[in-house]
């Protein structure tokens, strides 16, 4: 086989056609990003055992731009957002697929930093990539890049995690900083070059997780406020519930360079997404020791108690504001920020 060139090489429909460009492409950068012994196998799938429990699997596609951001790529992000999806459920992520669609004429270069960003990522969360696929478009027709990752994980025996858990009386709390993620990838779509550099907060949760579930195995659910923020999240969980929602804005954290930038461009920063916090709700008399558990990990340090769900017919979300009056917290209607992960 002959060698891809890395450095100055570009993405040809025949990276696509199933031929020896496809073999090439896939051994030369893939294959050696990704290394393990399941993917070694060269399957058309991945053969694997679980430990005991509730399988849990989750998907998503990412398609942020720009594809390179303070704080991480495409290439991380779309580990994270798939490993936080299956933790969310209490679960201990396992094995993740990778699906790419790739747009003819992309700089094999810039590939080979996101799938090494990828591969790091995962390593460092201790999922490993076990399967994939690649695609090609004609020029003009996928921007760069397109991934899809699937996750399998396992929810230990006798632990239940759902939106629908929540009761009047439990309390909301956060595991750090809103609006990071969202804020960092507008101002730099739009080059606003604000003093001080706002990095995106993508990570991956399964250690804060299994530290929370592991201290209190009664908590409700926990969900991370991606698209459309705290506030589109939290209107999820009321109506999943049946439930109202009831915040203190002194509470919620907010970094200030976040609050001048989002003052600036006229958002709220409860609608902006996240890729590395969470959102926890348990019952009232377990609020204090699971913050405590929160902020002695590292990601959540920040940690904050922001709320209480309330008994409410209409499941709305309201908020006591700084001044001392009362706001909704409605749904997000259309989209603030398209092309955030």
């Amino acid at each position: 086989m002959s060698r891809l060139n890395i450095a100055n090489g570009r993405i040809e429909m025949v990276h696509g056609s199933g031929g020896r460009a496809m073999a090439e492409l896939i051994d030369q950068l893939f294959a050696q990003a990704f290394d393990n012994e399941w993917l070694a196998q060269s399957n058309d799938q991945a053969q694997f055992e679980l430990p005991p429990g509730r399988v849990v699997m989750a998907t998503d596609s990412h398609v942020v731009s720009p594809l390179f951001f303070p704080g991480g790529d495409i290439g991380s992000l779309s580990v994270h957002g798939t490993i936080n999806d299956v933790a969310m459920a209490g679960a201990t992520p396992c094995y993740l697929s990778a699906g790419f669609i790739l747009e003819e004429g992309f700089a094999l270069a810039d590939l080979k930093r996101i799938v090494d960003s990828m591969a790091a990522a995962s390593k460092e969360a201790g999922v490993p990539i076990v399967t994939g696929d690649t695609k090609v478009v004609e020029r003009g027709k996928g921007d760069g890049v397109f991934i899809n990752t699937t996750g399998i994980g396992v929810v230990p025996e006798g632990l239940n995690l759902s939106g629908d858990r929540a009761q009047p009386g439990d309390a909301i709390l956060v595991s750090g900083s809103m609006g990071d993620h969202g804020v960092c990838i507008l101002s730099l779509r739009e080059s606003l070059g604000f003093e001080s550099e706002i990095q995106s907060d993508s990570q991956a949760l399964h250690g804060l997780v299994a530290a929370m579930v592991d201290a209190i195995p009664d908590i409700r659910c926990l969900r991370d406020p991606t698209r459309g923020g705290l506030a589109n999240t939290l209107n999820e969980l009321a109506h999943q519930s049946g439930v109202g929602m009831q915040l203190w804005e002194k509470q919620i954290p907010v970094r200030e360079q976040v609050k001048a930038a989002c003052e600036f461009l006229g958002l709220d920063p409860l609608y902006v997404a996240n890729e590395g916090k969470l959102i926890a709700i348990c019952p009232q008399d377990r609020a204090e020791q699971l913050l405590a558990v929160m902020r002695a990990h590292p990601q959540g340090e920040e940690a904050a108690i922001v709320g209480q769900v309330v008994e409410d017919p209409h499941r709305f979300v309201q908020m006591e504001t700084r001044f001392g009056g009362n706001r909704m917290v409605d749904w997000l209607n259309g989209e603030q920020l398209p092309r955030i992960c």
